[in-house]
């Protein structure tokens, strides 16, 4: 394929090899979070979805963070202050949303320090891999305030009740080492080995059964809130479903035929 591309003033776009490049672009604030970028971020994954040719999505940063959270210079300015029920009503919560529902994978590239919703959103996706200079935040009781952007949902999910609970409302700083030990993310890396394992990963998945790894997605997502029946019969159905795809056809004739699956995302 070839590269596609586009930008805004606060977010970039490269579409290669079937992988997506979403890179938030506000280095001069750290990437935080101001109204044009939560809503360019919100498009950016729309077009996403329905893109047959992006099959892998990575998230990243650009410069020294991956996100700072929000821009507080606009929720103290009296003429850019949307307030915090639009703020998390139409930012936030729709980007959560979103990263949630698209049955694509969304790898977040963190790149440096994740605090806040930034550190939120890269932990909603759904394979984060941080190199050994960054940091994770839950920023949010420093200035008096209350975990958002669904970390109260999977904080605990991915390292426990107490765990969670210590750092929401302490607001240490995580390290990468320390975030993979804990489960919190799926692996750390070293700064050199960090753009090589970001794009080997996502041309991976990219190449791998789109379809798929889509429902894996979804199951996985009910099965925070279902029982045991209800997740079998999930599974069941989610399960016929992907015996039905093209790909699941090619990945059995390619392993009878002792070659190498060639995968359409079908």
């Amino acid at each position: 394929m070839g590269i596609k591309g586009m930008s805004n003033n606060s977010i970039l776009l490269k579409i290669e090899n079937n992988v997506a490049y979403i890179t938030l672009n506000r280095p001069e604030v750290f990437n935080s979070f101001n109204r044009e970028m939560a809503l360019s971020l919100q498009k950016i994954l729309d077009d996403c979805e329905t893109n047959p040719e992006v099959r892998a999505i990575v998230l990243t940063g650009n410069g020294k963070a991956f996100c700072a959270g929000q821009d507080l210079k606009e929720v103290t300015s009296p003429e850019l202050n949307p307030g915090f029920k639009k703020i998390l009503e139409e930012h936030y919560n729709p980007i959560i949303s979103r990263i949630r529902n698209i049955e694509k994978p969304i790898i977040a590239a963190v790149n440096g320090v994740a605090a806040g919703a930034g550190a939120n959103i890269a932990l909603a996706c759904d394979v984060v891999v941080a190199h050994d200079k960054v940091s994770f935040i839950q920023a949010f009781s420093l200035i008096g305030l209350i975990p958002d952007s669904a970390g109260t949902f999977f904080l605990p999910r991915l390292i426990g009740f107490q765990k969670a609970s210590a750092l929401a409302m302490l607001g240490d700083k995580v390290s990468a080492e320390e975030a993979e030990r804990i489960g919190m993310i799926y692996k750390c890396v070293s700064v050199d080995e960090f753009e090589e394992t970001i794009n080997k990963l996502a041309l991976k998945m990219a190449n791998m059964p789109t379809k798929a790894l889509g429902l894996i997605k979804q199951t996985l997502n009910q099965s925070l809130t279902n029982n045991l029946e209800d997740q079998l019969a999930l599974e069941s159905k989610n399960q016929i479903e992907a015996a039905g795809t093209k790909d699941y056809a090619e990945g059995v004739a390619a392993f009878i035929e002792k070659r190498k699956p060639n995968f359409k995302g079908r």
